[in-house]
């Protein structure tokens, strides 16, 4: 073999390796996907994101249950003041589908039906823009039980900040936010202030686990959560979120400003002095208090 083929044979060699190697290195980039088109929750072809203005006048048919400003004085009705616009719209939207149909819903019902739902996004828009208040937790002393000792709202307390690793049961705080203001994204409910009662039945429907939702995931995420938790746990779990509230609210309360104190008023004219009586005789000790 001459030394003319040789070099020809080794320089298409070496042109090969070269070649297989580029082609290892370099990146053919996939082509971009079309972007994704994303829509309002629950919402038609003629709804759009909800009006404030238009939602605080409709509001005033929801005042006789939950408040004119979504902080109702009855606590059997839940507070909607910081609920997402989301959040609440999806709410309506089941009720008016018979989907959400436990708990007080017949009682909503009648409501939903008259909603379009544009009305219920106007609606969202509005509660979402109000400012929670809050109950009081309740601290008595648990007297039995695996939490003797501890106060009342502890037991809830824990769960919702540390959840128990031991059951597979995650911090509500990880969903719901460290204050309980929830997450508008994936229409998370904002918890802090909720009236006791309305989240103790809330939760043992979802650790009943029946629903009739045709799209029941988010259902099915707090049914997970709630079928392991005991009454006792439910109860303080309500107790809990309904005095949570944001520290701001504190702090605004320690720093307001003592009222000013009223000017004295202008010194009577002085009066005759009335004849002296006879002295009253002294009344009978009072009788101590029984239980």
């Amino acid at each position: 073999m001459s030394q003319a083929r040789v070099l020809s044979l080794v320089g298409l060699a070496v042109f090969a390796v070269a070649a297989v190697a580029y082609a290892q290195t370099t990146v053919t980039p996939i082509p971009d996907k079309e972007p994704v088109q994303t829509a309002p929750l629950n919402a038609g072809p003629q709804s759009k994101w909800g009006d404030v203005k238009a939602g605080a006048t409709k509001a005033g048919t929801c005042a006789a249950c939950h408040g004119l400003d979504g902080n109702p004085t009855d606590p059997q009705y839940p507070r909607l003041a910081g609920q997402s616009e989301r959040y609440i719209a999806h709410q309506i939207a089941l009720f008016k589908s018979g989907e959400r149909n436990t708990g007080m819903s017949a009682a909503m019902k009648p409501f939903a039906d008259a909603l379009s739902e544009q009305d219920a996004r106007d609606l969202g828009a509005y509660f979402a823009t109000q400012k929670s208040g809050a109950g009081v937790a309740d601290d008595t002393v648990i007297a039995t039980g695996p939490n003797k000792d501890k106060k009342f709202y502890q037991v809830g307390e824990d769960l919702f900040r540390r959840g128990d690793k031991a059951r597979g049961i995650p911090a509500c705080m990880a969903c719901h936010g460290p204050g309980g203001a929830g997450n508008p994204g994936p229409a998370y409910p904002h918890l802090a202030g909720q009236q006791a009662a309305y989240s103790q039945r809330r939760l043992e429907e979802y650790r009943a686990g029946t629903t009739t939702q045709r799209d029941p995931h988010l259902f099915n995420v707090m049914a997970g959560v709630a079928k392991q938790l005991t009454d006792e746990e439910i109860g303080s779990l309500a107790s809990y979120l309904q005095g949570l509230h944001e520290r701001a609210d504190d702090i605004a309360a320690a720093g307001a400003p003592a009222p000013a104190a009223k000017p004295a008023a202008a010194p009577a004219p002085a009066q005759p002095a009335a004849p002296a009586e006879a002295p009253k005789p002294a009344a009978a000790p009072a009788a101590p208090a029984k239980g």
